[in-house]
């Protein structure tokens, strides 16, 4: 078995379970009903497999995530992919931040955004829309209970509406719950 991965990179990588994962073919009725809400077209990943142990949470966490990220409206895309990847960064999800750095790269076509990232990490210099996003992923991961009123304001400076702050603050949060489960759950490796 390869070893894992630990340095943030662009490359595709496999995610190695320490939980053995529920096995589609004797998955349970209800286990099957939770799976059916996962949105990728390239079947269901080993993580969400893992998952499906507790349908009745993944029943809950499927469609919050899918409204998270792929919600029309409100912030791009991008900048929530760009949230998630700062919050990837100060937890040190290797496998969260390549998912999302590949992303945020094929929807806003700046991959010189995330090679600053990976180089400097938190103390990335980076445009100015870019800075706010990522400097508040950051705040927000990293000091949850310094975050205020100056923080939004300075969004609001920015040109994020109220619903686009709300946005990144979502996408920010529930990679944080999941960067810690993919830690605690299995480990990143090389694709392949």
């Amino acid at each position: 078995m390869s070893e894992p991965v630990h340095a943030f990179t662009t490359e595709p990588l496999d995610w190695h379970p320490y939980v053995t994962p529920v096995e589609l073919a004797a998955a349970s009725p209800r286990q099957l009903d939770a799976l059916k809400m996962t949105p990728s077209n390239k079947g269901v990943s080993p993580y969400v497999l893992v998952l499906a142990h507790e349908p009745e949470m993944l029943a809950e966490r499927t469609p919050l995530f899918n409204d998270i990220m792929y919600s029309e409206g409100g912030l791009s895309r991008a900048g929530r992919e760009l949230g998630a990847l700062g919050a990837s960064v100060v937890n040190r999800c290797v496998f969260c931040a390549a998912v999302h750095a590949a992303r945020y790269i094929q929807l806003d076509k700046k991959p010189e955004v995330v090679a600053e990232i990976y180089a400097r990490e938190t103390r990335a210099d980076l445009p100015d829309h870019e800075q706010a996003l990522f400097d508040f992923a950051v705040d927000l991961t990293s000091n949850p209970g310094d975050v205020g009123g100056y923080h939004l304001y300075h969004l609001r400076e920015k040109g994020l509406s109220d619903l686009e702050i709300l946005d990144l603050i979502h996408s920010v949060a529930i990679f944080g719950w999941a960067n810690r489960l993919m830690h605690t759950l299995g480990e990143p490796h090389p694709k392949g």
